[in-house]
């Protein structure tokens, strides 16, 4: 099962895009509609609404008047938090009955408006950003609407703005234009994502890129990065190290268009338990077979670490479980933080990178190619923490 946020500003044309995954198959979530089902007449949330805010939110049917309970809470923080205590955990045990009652293969996207804000991201495997100009929303909202635009212009304004809801997003889609167009962007994403990421999650299988192809540098992976590691910790269950190391973690550099994380774990036993279950059913199943890092200097005992990838087609990542403290766990710290510090070590490699993509494009033969250089740049990164004083 793949489970799937999608937010939107108001006006956004985020149901449209709902509407369209159900027709391609999805199960759908609608957060609104549960919010409604949580205090509907008759249950236990709307008996604890009116005992904290009286009778006076109730229409003349016994119904909640929402216009009513919104000029209470609207303008009174400590009112609106007194709300949400009551709502929110009864519209979360709802959305997860609704999501385990879905068919194990299922897609299930969860509607939700107010995702971004009240921080729920890394409780999905993807999120769904629907985009639209302001203006545009707000023409939807006044002419199709027809809503007041000072109205119109306020819910706007009270919503999180399109840059932080690009932070949150992993996918986004852009709806300025004419349906046809949207239609077929959600297509193309269910196509060639998500139907596939479902997948991969339910079989535990990581996505591996054969071929090198440098690209970037992108400033968008330290962001990307974020998200991940956001998923990783809620995962991991508990407060855990994670760290963005590798090349797309050096600004400035280019790299492999995958995303590097180090995961600090207590010992290899943990690593082989519970949280290796839990990360896969979070998208980043275990690869199969021993995974260790070449020791600095070479001769030494290999560095031994568990190596996890991503599910998820659109976004290539190596989850490296290192033991805190140890060599392997210390080097690729120390490497990240050398490069970022050294501008000319930063270009050598760079040049170096370039050199063996082009003549060695296999995965296997591109990081074996590269060992030399890291024998020498290791005494160099050590001379550099000596004199530094770095710590990892």
């Amino acid at each position: 099962m793949l489970m799937v946020g999608l937010t939107g500003g108001i006006g956004s044309g985020k149901s449209a895009v709902a509407s369209r995954l159900a027709v391609l198959g999805a199960v759908i979530i609608d957060a609104d509609q549960v919010a409604r089902d949580v205090v509907a007449p008759g249950t236990e949330g709307l008996a604890e609404v009116v005992a904290t805010f009286s009778d006076r939110v109730l229409d003349a049917q016994g119904a909640l008047d929402r216009a009513a309970l919104g000029a209470v809470v609207f303008a009174d923080a400590a009112a609106r938090r007194r709300l949400e205590a009551i709502t929110h955990p009864r519209v979360r045990a709802r959305t997860a009955e609704l999501a385990a009652a879905a068919p194990p293969d299922a897609v299930v996207v969860n509607d939700v408006p107010l995702l971004v804000e009240v921080g729920l991201a890394p409780t999905y495997h993807l999120v769904v950003v629907v985009q639209t100009a302001v203006a545009t929303r707000l023409a939807r909202l006044t002419h199709d609407r027809g809503m007041d635009r000072a109205e119109a212009e306020r819910r706007i304004a009270a919503q999180a703005d399109d840059a932080r809801r690009q932070a949150a997003a992993d996918v986004v889609l852009t709806n300025d234009g004419p349906l046809d167009e949207l239609h077929a962007a959600v297509d193309a994403l269910w196509h060639e994502r998500l139907v596939p990421y479902e997948r991969n999650v339910r079989e535990r299988h990581a996505v591996r890129p054969d071929q090198v192809v440098l690209t970037g540098p992108d400033p968008a992976w330290p962001q990307q990065y974020a998200r991940l590691a956001a998923r990783i910790r809620r995962a991991a269950g508990a407060d855990i190290r994670v760290d963005h190391i590798g090349s797309t973690a050096v600004p400035g550099l280019a790299a492999k268009d995958v995303i590097d994380i180090q995961l600090t774990v207590s010992s290899l036993a943990e690593a082989d338990g519970p949280l290796a279950e839990r990360l896969a059913d979070a998208g980043f199943p275990r690869l199969p077979g021993d995974w260790w890092d070449n020791p600095r200097p070479p001769g030494s005992a290999r560095w031994e670490k568990r190596l996890h990838g991503s599910a998820d087609p659109g976004r290539p990542v190596y989850l490296h479980l290192r033991v805190a403290g140890s060599p392997g766990w210390r080097y690729a710290l120390l490497m990240r933080d050398h490069l970022r510090a050294d501008p000319g070590q930063r270009a050598a490699y760079l040049q170096l990178k370039r050199e063996l993509a082009a003549s060695a494009p296999d995965s296997a033969t591109y990081g074996t190619l590269k060992d030399p250089w890291f024998d020498e740049e290791h005494l160099r990164a050590e001379a550099w923490a000596a004199q530094t004083g770095w710590r990892p």
